[in-house]
């Protein structure tokens, strides 16, 4: 169902990107001078280029921010499972020394 349901989503997502890059493959003079606007300084590409590089760097850039932003969140889950495997092992350590004293008598 989430396979089918992605590509409902991800297939007119992909439709609509090849239609943009087709639309704007024109080439664009990028400068990365803002001062002397030499021609040493610019880079010439497709508009489209220029685009999907802009949405992957945002994606990346959203990404790194949502992971260091979690850091708390998954410091937090190593200490609680920690906590679980202790509180395992001292539960095992319980029934042994309890059932060693149940067979005593």
């Amino acid at each position: 169902m989430r396979r089918i349901a992605k590509a409902i989503v991800l297939v007119p997502l992909a439709m609509l990107a090849v239609a943009f890059a087709l639309a704007n493959s024109e080439i664009v003079s990028v400068s990365f001078d803002p001062v002397t606007q030499s021609p040493d300084h610019r880079i010439e590409v497709p508009l489209f280029v220029i685009v999907f590089a802009g949405l992957i760097v945002g994606v990346l850039l959203g990404g790194i921010a949502t992971w260091i932003g979690q850091g708390r969140h998954r410091k937090a889950e190593r200490m609680h499972r920690r906590d679980v495997e202790r509180l395992r092992t001292d539960i095992d350590r319980m029934r042994a020394s309890s059932g060693s004293v149940a067979a005593s008598p």
